[in-house]
């Protein structure tokens, strides 16, 4: 059986589906040639490495638990999501994470310069904490992907950024299934409620950096009945069209957003997990629907950008093909490109091309890179202010202590 490597990882040549390839699949730092496809045939939980990147890129770990151990004895850490400081004194210098664990949520930050990793905050009562954000206010939002989640908002000391001087619970922005967090410098902030069924939402505050008053608002498509509103796996596809955003019932919201959002027959999506703002479009990782859309907030259209079997292959990890399966996180690119990785076991990282056609979908969508790891997923995808590094999290590694956070460079 004839194999070949990929940045030091033997690949299995006939078990992978080629993929067409674009020249190169981005421009500028984060340019590259795709992989040839997802190693189904030689994956497993002993590696050095844990991804397949394209040829001219490098991984190196930042900090996993052999590095810092949250839950000793051998316990998962379930790194999830990252953010560094992307504004104020040493910005770029550290490396937020959540940790996805059932109660005793943390956040941990590592210092990009030294490499040291350290436990900031945790709570008994913290659950599943996933999403997180760094506001351009210069503060950190992250919240719990769990019935009743609460997203909350820590300040940091101006003099050491790895210090938080205080939390808030930020009610107003409702009590939903929480993971993609997007903060806009008009203050606005984009959230979503994690399940099949759940919605998409826009909070507009009150007085800009201050999320204690304000409107929350659901996204609603014109075109369609209440009752097609509502979530449908074998219809799902019809959504797409324009929107308007629908003021929700406040004193409902911070009780329950999902229940304020039903009330008023807001649109239901298929697990809505991830939102990214790129320009003047917010995009929205639908796992369920095998699709992110592009919500245009300009002219309020809704249009399905990156859909398996429209513009990116159908999976089946049986057959040995590599495609599209379960979208997760997503990432703004260096040259603005939508990055995408996916919710499950051998997960890919996807980007998808511009729309130059104006049709409202990716114009091609590239593999970048893929776990190897038979137990593993992908979490967490970010570019922080150096555009030639890319962060991801390896999370439910087979591999012990290996849940943490790595990052891919280009040479």
């Amino acid at each position: 059986m004839r194999f070949r490597t990929i940045a030091g990882t033997a690949v299995c040549a006939t078990a992978l589906a080629m993929i067409p390839a674009t020249a190169q699949a981005a421009d500028g730092p984060m340019g590259f040639d795709p992989i040839a496809g997802t190693p189904y045939a030689t994956a497993s939980s002993d590696w050095a490495e844990p991804f397949v990147v394209p040829e001219g890129f490098t991984q190196h770990l930042v900090a996993d638990e052999t590095v810092l151990d949250l839950y000793d004895g051998g316990t998962d850490d379930l790194t999830d999501m990252n953010t560094v400081n992307e504004t104020g004194p040493q910005a770029g210098r550290y490396l937020y994470r959540t940790h996805e664990v059932g109660s005793n949520g943390s956040l941990s930050v590592v210092d990009l310069k030294t490499g040291e990793a350290k436990r900031i905050a945790q709570r008994a009562d913290w659950s599943r904490l996933d999403g997180l954000r760094w506001t351009p206010w210069g503060t950190l939002l992250f919240a719990e992907e769990t019935a009743g989640g609460r997203l909350f908002e820590a300040f940091l000391d101006p003099k050491d950024p790895t210090v938080i001087t205080r939390i808030e619970q930020r009610s107003e922005v409702g009590i939903l299934r929480h993971e993609g967090i997007e903060a806009l410098a008009d203050g606005s902030v984009f959230v979503i409620d994690e399940l099949n069924g759940g919605s998409i939402y826009k909070f507009v505050p009150t007085t800009r950096g201050d999320l204690s008053d304000g409107q929350l608002y659901a996204l609603k498509l014109t075109g369609l009945s209440d009752e097609q509103q509502k979530w449908d796996s074998s219809t799902y596809d019809e959504k797409v069209g324009a929107f308007e955003w629908v003021a929700l019932d406040m004193d409902q919201v911070v009780v329950d957003g999902d229940a304020a959002a039903n009330a008023v027959a807001a649109t239901e999506f298929g697990r809505p997990e991830d939102v990214e703002v790129i320009g003047s479009t917010l995009y929205v990782a639908n796992t369920s629907e095998d699709r992110v859309v592009a919500i245009d907030l300009v002219h309020q259209e809704l249009t399905s950008f990156v859909e398996k079997g429209l513009n990116v292959p159908v999976e089946d990890a049986g057959a040995g093909v590599t495609g599209f399966n379960n979208p997760d996180n997503l990432a703004q690119g260096p040259d603005g490109r939508l990055w995408v990785v996916e919710d499950n076991y051998l997960s890919d990282v996807w980007v998808a091309g511009l729309d130059r056609d104006g049709d409202g979908a990716a114009d091609s969508v590239d593999q970048f890179a893929s776990l190897v790891d038979t137990g593993a997923e992908i979490s967490g995808i970010y570019f922080g202010t150096d555009p030639k590094s890319l962060y991801l999290n390896v999370q439910h590694p087979d591999k012990a202590l290996a849940d943490g956070t790595w990052k891919i460079t280009t040479r």
